[in-house]
Order: C-alpha cells, then structure tokens, then sequence
C-alpha cells in the first residue's frame, strides 16, 4: 500500500471524527482488511478500500452515550470508550470504598468531633493535593488536557482527553466538603443519633461519590498520558 492511500484511508477516518488513539487501532484493521480484499477477490485500491467502508458502514453510524458524551459518536467509539470507560469506573469505585473505610475508621478513632472535624478535612484535603501534584509534575502533558486542544483542530488526541475537565467540577465540589465539619456522620455512628438523617447521608456518601470521581479522574490522566507517549511514536513531531 502506498503511503498516498494510507493517507486516503486516514482521512476518512478523520471525517468520521474518531479520537485519535480509536483512529490509529482502526486504521490498522482497514488496511489490514483493504489488503485482503485486493489479494482474495483481485481488486484495485479504490475497489477494496470502497468494500472495506461498506462493512464498517454500521460501526460509523451516530448514536447516544449520554452517560459521558453530550453529543452523538460513532457506535465503535462508544464500543471502545463504554468497555475501557467500566474498567475505569470499577476501579474507582473500589479505591473509592477503601477511601470510604478508612473515614469509618477516622469516626471509630476519634474522641470527639473536634478530632473528627480534623481527621475528615485532612482526609478529603488530600484529595485536593493529590490531583494537583499529579499535574504539576506532569507539567508538560498541560496542552492535552485542554478540551480545545486537538488534532488538526478536529480530533480530541485520546478517549480520556474529554474527561480532564473533571478536575475543576471535582476539586470544587471537593473545597465545599473541607469546609464543612461532617459531624453528623459521627455522632450517628458514636450515639446513634438519627435526628438528622438526610445530613448523616449527604456528610457520608457525598465524600465518597467525589473521592471517587477523583480517583476516576486520576486513572484517566494517567491512561490519557501513557496513550499520548505511545501516538507521539506514530505523529510528526511537528503537528500539534
């Protein structure tokens, strides 16, 4: 295959607005599939690469992912993004339930609010610094975690790329929870007090449900930069 047709083949795949990590496993399984159609039926490019888009006609079809995208994809994108998406939320939400146990832990330990109080900001507090530290130390990944930053002005580099504006909603969401005391929490587990239960439950689950979306966003940061590291292997160095 010449390189003229390789570059036929990619940009059409550009067309159908693929990241560009879900771009390049694609690309590789069009020629591989245009090469044996051109050997096993004996057709030229144009031909072969015409009956390699016929049967992946329906995989570029648009359809709803409305848990992570606002607009429509590709059914192989959300094939991809919803598998590797699953991995990724499971894994959270195990790390996020060992966050959990140990703010039970803090409640058990604690002789007072006061010491709670402590305990509980300094918990959720590293939850804060662990993401900025990630990012200040992975300083020149900075450009890729814009959302407006993308291949030729069109294709976001990678599957996670969307997903860094999590930083802000969760570091937000995060600063509100520091400032509280999550006293309720405690004095339901240390007095059976349940006279305000609605609070119990917000000062217990809502910590949780933004540890674990940073921890989501974390696993997505480093995902997002180890996929960029490999790209760079297949991109000119001069596009950006």
């Amino acid at each position: 295959m010449t390189a003229e047709q390789e570059k036929q083949i990619t940009g059409y795949l550009i067309f159908q607005k693929l990241p560009l990590d879900i771009l390049f496993e694609v690309k590789d399984h069009m020629i591989s599939q245009v090469l044996e159609i051109q050997l096993n039926d004996n057709l030229d490019f144009e031909d072969a690469f015409h009956k390699t888009k016929k049967l992946w006609e329906s995989e570029f079809k648009l359809t709803n992912y409305y848990a992570f995208y606002s607009e429509k994809i590709p059914v192989i994108v959300k094939k991809i993004v919803k598998e590797r998406y699953n991995n990724i939320l499971k894994k959270s939400f195990l790390l996020g339930l060992v966050a959990f146990g140990v703010n039970l832990l803090l409640i058990y330990f604690s002789d007072s609010t006061e010491t709670y109080t402590s305990f509980f900001r300094a918990q959720n507090c590293l939850f804060i610094l662990a993401p900025l530290l990630v990012l200040t130390s992975n300083y020149k990944m900075r450009k890729y975690i814009k959302r407006d930053f993308k291949y030729k002005g069109r294709l976001f580099y990678t599957m996670y790329q969307q997903n860094m504006g999590l930083l802000m909603v969760c570091t937000t969401s995060m600063a509100q929870i520091i400032s509280k005391e999550g006293k309720y929490g405690y004095l339901f587990f240390k007095t059976g007090d349940t006279t305000h239960i609605p609070f119990i439950l917000v000062t217990l689950i809502l910590p949780f449900l933004v540890q674990t979306m940073i921890i989501f966003f974390l696993i997505n940061f480093f995902e997002h930069k180890k996929t960029i590291i490999r790209l760079q292997n297949s991109l000119n160095p001069s596009v950006g």
